[in-house]
């Protein structure tokens, strides 16, 4: 099911999503070589705790952090722990935050000192297929023309999109539909509608 907000759910999950971008910045500091994931994390849940919101993804579905820390080769859904990240490495945080009773939630991938000019170039497309789908968040545009929009821009450089895991909405719980493939064609699947998130 499909949920369409309201202006007022929208500033509240507004509100949520504000200290999941919050905490990203924050932790950047501590993606050093060196560093092992679990003090990624604890600095993570620490943050939002000190925003009075609670981590949403700890106990979701078993999941034991608060934080998915991926490194190199997975994907998401990491858990952290005793593993040091060295210069080369790149690595994913994934960050969710409920407060008053919504929902927030995001990720990003950091460079973990220098990296190999192949790795820059995969992050700088991903990034690039990020902006190109949130263009295409458009009331009227259907979920295929992001996934369309994100799958041509990565393939075009010789890269792949992940099959097996999706974006999707979020607000009311932590995760919401419609899912959001990197991969599709355009004008197929639900089509958006102002308020969903």
């Amino acid at each position: 099911m499909i949920y369409i907000k309201s202006e007022k759910e929208i500033l509240a999950i507004e509100a949520c999503n504000k200290i999941v971008a919050e905490t990203l910045k924050f932790i950047e500091k501590f993606v050093e070589p060196g560093v092992d994931t679990e003090t990624i994390n604890k600095e993570a849940e620490n943050y939002i705790l000190s925003k009075n919101a609670k981590p949403a993804f700890k106990g979701l579905y078993g999941f034991p952090k608060t934080a998915c820390i991926s490194v190199n080769d997975e994907v998401v859904h990491g858990i952290p722990g005793k593993r040091k990240l060295i210069s080369g490495d790149i690595v994913g945080v994934d960050i969710g935050v409920e407060l008053n009773g919504y929902f927030g939630d995001a990720a990003y991938t950091y460079p973990v000192g220098s990296v190999s000019p192949e790795v820059a170039r995969l992050c700088k497309i991903t990034e690039e297929s990020l902006y190109l789908g949130i263009e295409q968040c458009i009331p009227g545009k259907k979920v295929g023309d992001i996934s369309s929009a994100i799958q041509t821009h990565v393939e075009k450089y010789g890269f792949s999109v992940v099959r097996d895991l999706v974006g999707h909405g979020v607000g009311i719980k932590p995760h919401e539909d419609p899912q959001i493939p990197n991969f599709g064609e355009k004008n197929k699947g639900p089509r958006l509608k102002a308020g969903m998130v």
